[in-house]
């Protein structure tokens, strides 16, 4: 399974680590997932997703079943 956030697709970013003297090497920025139980009220029960911090806060405003069908999710698989 990908770290990968399920409602907004956020994924690790690759980039450099710089020091004092300009010396690059490579580090991987992964994205900050949390696994999260969510009520899904039309479905009447509790739905464990792995979402971003960015993809719950967003949740907290739009609702799951917004976000849901902007993603092209079906909640009865999770």
């Amino acid at each position: 399974m990908a770290r990968k956030c399920d409602l907004t697709g956020k994924q690790a970013n690759n980039g450099y680590a710089v020091s004092h003297s300009h010396r690059r090497t490579k580090k991987i920025q992964e994205a900050n997932l949390q696994e999260k139980r969510v009520w899904w009220s039309q479905g009447n029960r509790w739905v464990k997703l792995r979402l971003s911090t960015k993809a719950i806060k967003t949740l907290e405003r739009k609702g799951l079943d917004a976000m849901a069908k902007e993603a092209g999710i079906d909640l009865r698989k999770y």
